[in-house]
């Protein structure tokens, strides 16, 4: 069994950055596929990004240049570097897991979630 646990969430001012982080147990990250998701209450829950199979990152437009994706195999963490924070990010932050292969940009498509982090970006 995974488990998923988020950490890094707060309130920013517009411009502003944080930095999330998701450790996993269970299993180790190399045999995982790990995603980022957001949800704001009312909406569907929104894909930000991923790892493709080769280890690329793959990021939804409204975040690309502005968010990273990364992972550190010896913590077993992965973690979502989030700068030019907009009042639109604010959400609910979730990481996600998969059997490890290609990256999916569909939340379906993953057996594992964390409980989530608030994340809230005021103007």
């Amino acid at each position: 069994q995974v488990q998923l646990v988020e950490s890094g969430g707060g309130l920013v001012q517009a411009g502003g950055s944080l930095r999330l982080s998701c450790a996993a147990s269970g299993r180790t990250l190399s045999s995982l596929t790990m995603g980022w998701f957001r949800q704001v209450p009312g909406k569907e829950r929104e894909f930000i990004s991923t790892f493709s199979l080769f280890g690329s990152t793959i990021y939804a437009d409204t975040v690309k240049g502005r968010f990273t994706i990364s992972r550190d195999y010896a913590k077993n963490t992965v973690y979502l570097q989030m700068n030019s924070l907009k009042p639109e990010d604010t959400a609910v932050y979730y990481c996600a897991a998969r059997d490890r292969g290609s990256g999916s940009r569909n939340a379906d498509d993953y057996a594992y979630w964390g409980q989530g982090t608030q994340v809230s970006v005021s103007s």
